[in-house]
């Protein structure tokens, strides 16, 4: 076997490994961007813990398939970047969806996340979604506020009987 054909099997088997431990994937047009908002967005990424990368579109096509991610045909033709997050179900979504907003260029193509498939609309519907911290924080005061405003009324009845 020739050296190209291994390295392309090397490839494939790193997309591979990224997407298996991936919540979420995120595949983008970056056709327009420059260097540095390249870089910009590269960093965005790698800030909050996601890989990105580009592919050629052909590996992308074999490592998804192998692993039964069966994207339209037509999102992996043009230029391709792909996100993966293994922490967070939305961050590259969110992020991608952010950097379309920003940059103008790019277009966010697919999505892969929690086992479904998702296309252009329904990424930045997913995007929407606050993140795990926010969540959290979000539940955490829906639990204290009962008891917040229990100890506020009982404060104010006992500063009626003094």
């Amino acid at each position: 076997m020739s050296v190209n054909f291994e390295n392309k099997k090397l490839v494939v088997d790193e997309i591979k490994n990224l997407a298996k431990n991936a919540k979420c994937i995120a595949l983008v047009d970056y056709k327009g961007l420059l260097v540095s908002e390249v870089t910009e967005l590269r960093n965005e990424f790698r800030k909050n813990g996601c890989v990105y990368k580009v592919y050629k579109n052909r590996l992308l096509s074999r490592a998804f398939n192998d692993l039964g991610i069966n994207f339209d045909p037509s999102i992996l033709e043009g230029t391709t970047a792909v996100a993966f997050s293994d922490s967070d179900p939305v961050l590259p979504a969110k992020i991608a969806v952010d950097g379309e907003t920003k940059y103008k260029v790019i277009k966010v193509k697919a999505g892969y996340a929690e086992g479904k498939l998702y296309d252009a609309e329904s990424i930045k519907v997913l995007a929407a979604i606050p993140g795990k911290e926010i969540l959290l924080g979000q539940l955490v005061g829906l639990l204290t506020n009962p008891m917040r405003s229990l100890a506020i009324a009982i404060n104010e009845v006992a500063k009626k009987n003094a």
